[in-house]
């Protein structure tokens, strides 16, 4: 039977174009006079947050925005930086979200390359932000005040008048084409400039579903927002919670006092966060011990969290799982889902296996690895190292101007991610390092995770990295890199012993400097600041 017949074509009534924008129109309907936004002493309704979208995206048309442009936000986690997740959206433009922790010259290349018409600034970033305008070389764009702790940078509009003043009967712009780009997120640019990369309409929809099947999310969660709205446009959540009509706490200040107390007043069921963030409630627990009053499910992804941490953070009574994925993928779209087969192991071993990245979630087609030369499909033995490359709907449409990276990453049919990995029989992978942070020492290739692992298991150590220092016998060589808990001591030499009796002699580290790790605001640890110290060291 042909398909090409005139009467069996996409119509109005049964083809529309995937887009997230559908959840705040649907949990707004159904759910209007539910909690929906929790942000310090403010309280919102899901019919007030989709009002407060539509005024902020008439507010937008009303100041010269057309569909295409970019609209920045400058924010940490707060109401505003929810809502523009859907109201930038709501009138045809791109929304992109910036890490409030970049240097200001980082944050003046993003707003000349993404060509930003509207800046929408929280004051606790005005000062930030009037630097990274005295470096433009573009136009400046339109600046609207947030609001927030601070004073607002001069001549800057402000949300509150221009919501209050905006058209009542607006209606939300939704895309004619799925394909159309939603969101302009950039890469960390931990090596040379960042990379920006484009999220199209139909990949956000069918992230918020894929999560929701994943992590087996039902019912009305109340979610703490403690990843950072501006990162992978804060993993999708905020499009997974409205579908569900959740109930959203928002997280300015990510500390585990404010972790805890959210549990306990508002009764957060779920969040999300980087191993470190796992780290500092493993560390306020060993000094106050606070109990858990329910179940609180962890979502957790950055850099691979070791055994040792995800076995101290459930035995307070977390449920973790942890997840993997790029900017380029929308955020997580691996994650290691437990099997009943499971359940009678002891807690080390439980820990260990909830270590490995896992499988590819609902919305994923592929996640396998290949040889990065040859692009060969590698044996799921659990020792073989290659490439992860990834196929899916949650695959970013490409890098902003910049064919060349693009075709790059999209070589031989699939999305190269850059991390090397094994894949087990089961079909789990596990990450062993990114390319370039692989150790390769008399011609062994040592992976850094592997080392930071056991180190990780010293009760003394707080965080670790692990990095290449050059060598004349053995061209590299390991180089800890080590940062102690509160009034914890331990030596080199200690150390030494310690990952003799877990690794093999020539992956132990030959040297060992004790510091406070250098992070990123996702909690990543910035190992190319390390690298560059190493290759100075005697």
């Amino acid at each position: 039977m042909s398909n090409d017949a005139p009467w069996l074509q996409p119509r109005p009534a049964n083809y529309v174009p995937l887009t997230p924008l559908s959840f705040l129109e649907r949990t707004a309907d159904l759910y209007p006079d539910r909690l929906a936004i929790v942000d310090e002493e403010r309280r919102f309704t899901w019919k007030e947050v989709r009002q407060r979208c539509e005024s902020l995206a008439a507010a937008l048309l009303d100041i010269g925005v057309k569909p295409g442009d970019v609209v920045s936000v400058l924010a940490p986690n707060t109401a505003e930086m929810f809502e523009a997740q859907f109201a930038v959206a709501m009138a045809g433009a791109v929304l992109n979200t910036i890490n409030i922790r970049l240097d200001a010259e980082t944050i003046a290349y993003i707003l000349d390359h993404a060509e930003t018409r509207v800046l929408m600034l929280d004051s606790q970033c005005a000062a930030l932000a009037q630097e990274a305008l005295q470096r433009i070389k573009g136009d400046r764009p339109v600046i609207i005040d947030l609001g927030g702790p601070g004073d607002a940078l001069s001549g800057s509009l402000r949300h509150s008048d221009l919501v209050q003043s905006a058209a009542a009967d607006f209606r939300p712009m939704f895309p004619a084409d799925e394909w159309q780009t939603l969101c302009l997120n950039y890469t960390s640019g931990t090596s040379g400039r960042p990379k920006g990369v484009l999220y199209h309409h139909r990949g956000a929809y069918l992230m918020a579903l894929g999560t929701i099947a994943g992590w087996g999310l039902s019912g009305h969660p109340t979610y703490l927002y403690t990843v950072p709205m501006f990162h992978c446009n804060g993993w999708g959540h905020a499009w997974t919670m409205t579908a569900l009509a959740a109930t959203v706490v928002c997280c300015r200040q990510i500390s585990a006092n404010a972790i805890y107390d959210a549990i306990r007043s508002f009764g957060v069921t779920h969040f999300g966060g980087a191993p470190t963030v796992l780290g500092m409630l493993v560390e306020a627990a060993e000094a106050k011990r606070p109990a858990l009053p329910h179940a609180v499910r962890v979502m957790t992804a950055g850099a691979p969290p070791p055994a040792a941490i995800l076995e101290k953070v459930e035995a307070l009574g977390f449920d973790v799982m942890q997840v993997y994925g790029l900017t380029e993928t929308y955020g997580h779209v691996v994650q290691s889902i437990w099997a009943e087969a499971w359940d009678g192991l002891d807690v080390a071993q439980r820990a260990t296996i909830k270590a490995r990245q896992g499988v590819r979630f609902p919305m994923m087609e592929t996640a396998e690895i290949r040889d990065a030369q040859s692009g060969t499909r590698l044996p799921q033995d659990g020792v073989t190292m290659g490439e992860i490359v990834l196929r899916g709907n949650t695959i970013m449409k490409g890098y902003h101007k910049d064919e060349e990276a693009t075709e790059a990453a999209f070589a031989g049919g699939a999305f190269h991610s850059g991390d090397v990995a094994v894949q087990h029989p089961d079909g789990f992978l596990e990450i062993r390092d990114r390319y370039k942070d692989i150790i390769i020492s008399g011609g062994e290739n040592i992976s850094s995770i592997e080392v930071e692992a056991a180190l990780y298991r010293h009760p003394a150590v707080s965080a670790a990295a692990v990095v290449a220092k050059p060598d004349e016998k053995w061209g590299e060589t390991p180089c800890a890199f080590v940062e102690l808990k509160p009034g914890a001591n331990v030596t080199a030499d200690e150390l030494n012993k310690f990952c003799r009796q877990h690794l093999s002699g020539f992956k132990v580290p030959k040297s060992y400097l004790f510091e406070s790790l250098p992070k990123t605001s996702t909690g990543k640890i910035e190992k190319y600041k390390l690298r560059e110290k190493a290759k100075m060291m005697p």
